[in-house]
């Protein structure tokens, strides 16, 4: 089976042959992650975003983390504010800040604006939020900020929005994950900021003329995040059937909003979870569960149509485990080069009934051959065997 026609080596010149053949260049070109805390794909995708900077014109980079986390990050790509390991410490989420790839990419981002005026920016496309979720405060208080004029205090005073949120830690309770009756999401408090929140944004659309453009970009932001961790932390306190289906599909409502909001600054590499950019549902076993919901990606390309574009990895010999040759990363194994970059869809043209693979490592997720067609390209890296053992 002859599949070297549908691949290219994943270099600069693969890149750039892939996305000249697409019908329109894309404002957001979702990088996935086969698994997360893969050293190899995290060096290919320092590679791949310096020469779409470089080369194609990009001057975003979002990761799958903490979105208000990651304005620290992006505040010392601009200005040098902070060292670097206070910022890799604090500016992300999930461990991500202890990756070495990503340790790079800040460095090399913060060097690149240091010589040139046309600055790149970091973004965090991830809602404040891990199974559990952090306190509104950040974001409540943030927008709030950024407001003024009577309205404002008619909508509510600063000492009571205070009192409303109280302790922090009450939010940002790991046992609300297993335990919706430690939650205060469906609390009178909790009920009442949700419609303080409502309000504080309908405030803003009607003070946006008089904002800066970086005022109007952070109020928003603070906006959709303070509305998606409420409703995120009243279905928390939720005791149906339909709980971990519904906070599932929440969190990737959100960070389908943050990739809209990102791509309005031009051209974007995101680099997330397979399962949060396919265009596909994503389906997942949750104990006694089955859960499907709709992905980030297949949430933002409706509204972004081919301007989305959606390069799922995949790996071959994924540490200690060789794929069978009759998989899609079998077959993918037998070209010539370490890192490829492959259209999709004439993959599935030329292998019509692949294998599904299966892996034994939780942290994995095999490429899925029926929903082969919805890919736009693979990116696949013939070993990874630098993997953070997880669980």
């Amino acid at each position: 089976m002859d599949i070297k026609g549908t691949a290219r080596p994943c270099d600069g010149a693969g890149i750039s042959a892939f996305l000249h053949s697409l019908p329109v260049s894309p404002l957001v070109l979702g990088l996935g992650e086969a698994r997360h805390f893969v050293e190899e794909l995290g060096e290919l995708r320092n590679d791949i975003f310096r020469h779409l900077v470089e080369h194609e014109g990009y001057r975003s980079f979002a990761i799958e983390s903490d979105c208000l986390k990651a304005l620290l990050v992006d505040e010392h790509i601009a200005t040098g504010a902070g060292t670097l390991d206070d910022v890799m410490e604090h500016g992300f989420s999930h461990g991500f800040g202890a990756v070495p790839a990503n340790r790079d990419l800040v460095r090399w981002m913060r060097a690149y604006n240091e010589e040139h005026d046309d600055k790149v920016r970091f973004f965090g496309v991830d809602g404040p939020l891990e199974y559990w979720a952090e306190s509104p405060r950040q974001a409540l208080t943030g927008l709030y900020d950024l407001l003024g004029g009577p309205l404002l205090q008619a909508v509510v005073a600063g000492e009571t929005l205070d009192a409303l949120l109280g302790p922090d830690a009450r939010w940002s309770n790991e046992a609300t994950a297993m335990d919706p009756s430690q939650s205060i999401g469906q609390s009178a408090d909790a009920r009442r900021l949700r419609l303080i929140a409502d309000d504080l944004v309908a405030l803003f659309d009607t003070q946006a003329p008089q904002l800066s453009a970086e005022a109007r970009d952070r109020a928003a932001l603070y906006g959709r995040t303070a509305v998606g961790l409420l409703r995120y932390h009243y279905w928390l306190a939720d005791t149906s059937p339909a709980r971990w289906t519904r906070l599932s599909a929440l969190r990737d409502a959100m960070m389908a909003a943050n990739l809209r909001a990102i791509a309005e600054h031009g051209p974007a590499l995101v680099f997330a979870s397979n399962l949060h950019l396919q265009r596909n549902k994503t389906y997942m076993s949750f104990g006694d569960h089955q859960l499907e919901w709709w992905s980030a990606g297949a949430i933002a390309a409706t509204h972004l149509g081919d301007r989305y574009t959606y390069l799922a990895s995949a790996l071959g010999t994924a540490g200690d485990d060789d794929p069978p040759p009759d998989t899609i990363e079998g077959v993918l194994s037998t070209l010539p080069w370490d890192h490829s970059i492959i259209d999709a869809r004439r993959l599935a043209e030329t292998v019509p009934e692949p294998a599904p693979r299966t892996s034994h490592d939780f942290a994995y997720f095999p490429l899925d051959p029926p929903h082969l067609d919805t890919i736009d390209g693979i990116v696949f890296l013939k070993r990874a065997v630098r993997m953070k053992k997880l669980g």
